[in-house]
């Protein structure tokens, strides 16, 4: 019984252990523990390439829907996102809109053109309504698209013009041309109103409006589908003082009274036609029709910063040109008139616009909410939610606010500390997405090595919000293809 009950603690001893490896290596004397291990190398390809690696895929955690736009900062996975994308094909967006953010100098027109390149590739439009630098010039011309240029000496853009509008009317009938016709009604009156509004400083009157729309219906019944009318021939009606608008005017059969009351407003329609501050850019004919089946941009990048009022009246002529093009090729479509197409609305430097006058947000949000329609994405763009803030009256600024609120999609680059608290009243943002935005917004230091300033730390780097989610933090990677269109320091290069 000894040798067996012997042997029995042999095998039930427990023997010696020696050093055991960690996840970092060997502990102890003579080993090799490091302080940091190098993360596995990851690809990205679909099921059926990487299922011989099985059990070591993982899934995605971002979407892959849409223009390829960079990678997310936390995995390195590919991070694909565009307004109309994410509405059209996914569902993720409530509406087909974003809002872009950002200190300049760190991209914000970067990751716009990225966006407009790959929807140009899908079919989709890009439509640039106003190029104040500019930054897409170049790009509308490497896809094949149509360049216009405004500006003192170089174009003009009559804001009587309807367009296209015109012509697909006369394809038209029933509501449709009746609806067509009234949204163009609409938009002249409202552009007019607007450019009086920044001559001004101030919004017409009611009675002013109301005599500008009478005026209007006058013209349309006197040139019908000939010669488009200018801003000379408004006037004219105005002082011509034919019976429908002496009748809105209120002048009680009496023609002095008529004449006090249209004072003010003949003056400044005068002020448009040559002499006054925004010059002649607006009261001529329109040197270059838009067209519908190719990208567009206007080029008013030659107008000078000093010309404030000429540059924000310029955009917002743009923009009710642009949105009404917009509406006529829409109208011709659901007719079966003309293939259905898609655009992509770029509204940069919005800050101009809406500052250049009291009562201009109104005409911004009219354009924007104007003839909305499925598969037509717009992309808004300024520098900080204070420029929107900064409007003289609560009014204006909650109605502006208003213009994020509804966005579907929020692109933020790096914001300084300041911007976050208003930030976070219009976007939900948790503590380490504000940190974030607040750490790429840092200035860059300066790199020794090659005697010059080193990039920003923020710079291509963009935070994405839908909603309530989470951000997506993605880098924008330029391809060698892409680095010539977005090279917006030419003048510099030798």
């Amino acid at each position: 019984m000894a040798p067996k009950t012997k042997r029995t603690r042999a095998r039930n001893a427990t023997p010696s252990c020696g050093p055991q490896a960690t996840a970092r290596g060997w502990p102890g004397r003579g080993g090799g523990m490091v302080g940091y291990v190098d993360p596995a190398p990851e690809w990205r390809g679909t099921s059926v390439q990487v299922c011989g690696l099985w059990p070591f895929g993982a899934g995605a955690g971002t979407p892959m829907v849409g223009v390829p736009l960079g990678r997310d900062l936390d995995s390195g996975a590919t991070v694909c996102c565009d307004p109309v994308s994410w509405f059209m094909r996914t569902g993720l967006l409530a509406n087909p809109s974003m809002f872009v953010l950002g200190r300049p100098g760190l991209g914000k027109s970067t990751v716009v053109r990225r966006m407009a390149l790959g929807l140009s590739g899908y079919g989709v439009h890009p439509l640039i309504f106003g190029d104040l630098k500019p930054d897409y010039v170049d790009l509308i011309r490497a896809i094949g698209g149509q360049v216009i240029s405004l500006g003192r000496g170089r174009g003009h853009l009559n804001v009587l013009d309807p367009g296209e509008s015109t012509a697909a009317a006369a394809r038209l009938t029933g509501d449709a041309r009746r609806q067509l016709l009234a949204g163009t009604h609409s938009r002249r009156l409202h552009m007019i109103s607007a450019l009086l509004t920044i001559l001004r400083s101030e919004p017409p009157t009611d009675r002013e409006e109301t005599i500008l729309a009478a005026a209007l219906d006058i013209l349309d019944d006197r040139h019908g589908s000939g010669r488009t009318p200018v801003l000379a021939d408004l006037v004219q009606v105005i002082k011509e003082a034919p019976e429908p608008v002496r009748a809105v005017a209120l002048d009680r059969g009496d023609m002095t009274r008529y004449w006090d009351i249209t004072e003010n407003l003949e003056a400044s329609l005068t002020a448009l036609l040559g002499d006054g501050l925004l010059g002649d850019s607006f009261a001529r004919p329109t040197t270059e029709p838009m067209k519908l089946d190719r990208p567009v941009c206007f080029d008013v990048s030659h107008i000078d910063d000093s010309e404030t009022l000429l540059q924000a009246a310029a955009l917002l002529s743009c923009w009710s040109y642009g949105f009404g093009a917009v509406s006529a090729a829409h109208a011709l479509a659901d007719a079966g008139l003309e293939p259905q197409r898609n655009y992509f609305l770029v509204m940069d430097e919005l800050w101009r616009v809406l500052q250049a006058g009291r009562g201009l947000v109104d005409r911004v949000n009219a354009l924007t909410r104007l003839d909305r329609q499925r598969g037509v994405g717009l992309a808004m763009v300024t520098h900080t939610i204070g420029d929107l803030l900064a409007l003289p009256t609560e009014e204006d600024r909650i109605k502006a606010r208003g213009f994020v609120e509804r966005a579907g999609m929020v692109v933020c680059a790096g914001l300084p500390p300041a911007e976050m608290p208003q930030l976070g009243q219009v976007v939900e943002l948790t503590e380490v997405e504000k940190r974030l935005l607040v750490d790429w917004s840092t200035p860059p230091a300066w790199d020794s090595s090659r005697n010059r300033q080193a990039d920003p730390p923020g710079l291509g780097n963009f935070l994405v919000k839908v909603g309530s989610r989470p951000g997506i933090p993605v880098h924008v990677d330029l391809t060698p293809g892409e680095l010539d269109v977005n090279n917006t320091n030419k003048r510099w290069n030798k």
